[in-house]
């Protein structure tokens, strides 16, 4: 698994009316919410020690910096974050993209060896309701899919998985910058949702 150059921990925050995200500039898919500020921070904290072993570098000694605060809408209560910032227009140098980029392969490694590992049915609510393995990479792959024509790309429906990733991963390092969303915030989302499964299908996996 690679290393990747410590970097300082920069955050921000997207508040709605029920929810907070926490979500790091520098590290893509280091992102948590929480039914506060300080929660949604403390909820990051957390889960330093299990996105650490995504990326293959500890982050857990690193303090947050929160450079700002934004305000969250509907998909922000729903349980997403979706509002860019002011940090979203900065383009990222040419050496910190191709980092983040490696981030972003390492979260999409890691379903892949979660999702292999886990049984087809997982542990359900505890009203009985959930979704299976399959229904949740399903969900991913489709929003990925939907959401590379933010970043500026058509993906055909029923595009192999594999292709799919490799078309927005070259998409993603051009910098897209005449996209509806900017790349850097295009991967941080993408990082967020495929890691925010795979930590949910662990999660669900029975235990042995």
């Amino acid at each position: 698994m690679a290393t990747f150059v410590e970097v300082t921990h920069r955050v921000y925050l997207e508040a709605g009316a029920k929810r907070v995200f926490a979500v790091s500039l520098d590290w893509p898919g280091w992102c948590r919410s929480g039914r506060s500020e300080q929660d949604a921070l403390e909820q990051l904290d957390r889960y330093g020690t299990r996105y650490s072993a995504v990326v293959g570098t500890d982050v857990t000694h690193l303090d947050a910096d929160v450079v700002g605060t934004l305000s969250g809408n509907a998909t922000t209560d729903f349980g997403a974050p979706q509002v860019q910032g002011p940090w979203d227009r900065e383009p990222l140098g040419a050496d910190q993209r191709r980092t983040h980029l490696r981030v972003l392969e390492s979260c999409w490694q890691y379903l892949d060896h979660v999702v292999a590992d886990a049984p087809l049915d997982l542990l359900k609510g505890p009203r009985g309701g959930g979704r299976t393995r399959d229904q949740i990479t399903d969900h991913v792959r489709e929003s990925e899919r939907r959401w590379t024509s933010k970043a500026g790309l058509r993906i055909a429906p029923r595009t192999p998985w594999p292709h799919q990733r490799a078309a927005l991963t070259e998409r993603l390092a051009s910098g897209a910058a005449e996209a509806a969303w900017p790349a850097d915030f295009t991967l941080r989302i993408v990082a967020w949702h495929v890691l925010d499964h795979a930590w949910e299908i662990e999660d669900k996996t029975p235990s042995s």
